[in-house]
């Protein structure tokens, strides 16, 4: 490969790092090829682009971001390195990985590490983690949720004390007349 193809290819890297604020790097080693076409499959239906690349193309493509991410280069970037890109979810990658672990019976393809909105996770035992977050979207939701409900509570108790007075009102008449 030429310098100039790598140069290409650290670009695209680099913007496609930029666009995407979720990406998982992966170690599919050990993998026979049907299990790679399989998991290959999986990716497309479910949305996520998944590509091979260099180490130390990855690494050139991360030293032109903004974010610190040389807590990659020590245990990350070494050996096989694939990379999942999800453009809406931080999710789906950790949902995939999990999946076709379960329907494989192994476990040939590992997480070596991750970037969810520009936070970092590192190793294998954080695929659980990775599973549990919520999205953006998911968060403000629900603290619109919390904001609303004294709200609610609040006009639910007039409500009801509105009409508990008025039944004291009617009775109190009623026992005059």
């Amino acid at each position: 490969m030429t310098r100039e193809e790598k140069a290409v290819i650290i670009d695209e890297l680099s913007e496609k790092f930029k666009a995407i604020p979720y990406f998982y790097i992966v170690d599919a080693t050990g993998m026979t090829v049907s299990e790679t076409n399989n998991l290959r499959r999986k990716c497309f239906t479910q949305g996520v682009e998944y590509r091979v690349f260099k180490n130390t193309l990855i690494a050139k493509a991360l030293e032109t971001l903004d974010t610190d991410y040389t807590p990659f280069n020590d245990t990350v970037l070494k050996g096989f390195s694939g990379i999942m890109f999800h453009p809406e979810s931080g999710k789906a990658a950790a949902k995939l990985i999990k999946e076709f672990r379960k329907e494989s019976g192994n476990d040939k393809l590992k997480l070596k590490g991750a970037s969810v909105e520009y936070s970092l996770f590192i190793g294998a035992d954080q695929l659980d983690t990775l599973l549990t977050l919520k999205s953006k979207q998911e968060l403000i939701g629900e603290i619109i949720g919390l904001l609303q409900s004294p709200a609610k509570n609040v006009v639910s108790a007039l409500q009801s004390s509105g009409g508990k007075l008025a039944g004291i009102l009617k009775t109190l008449s009623e026992r005059e007349g």
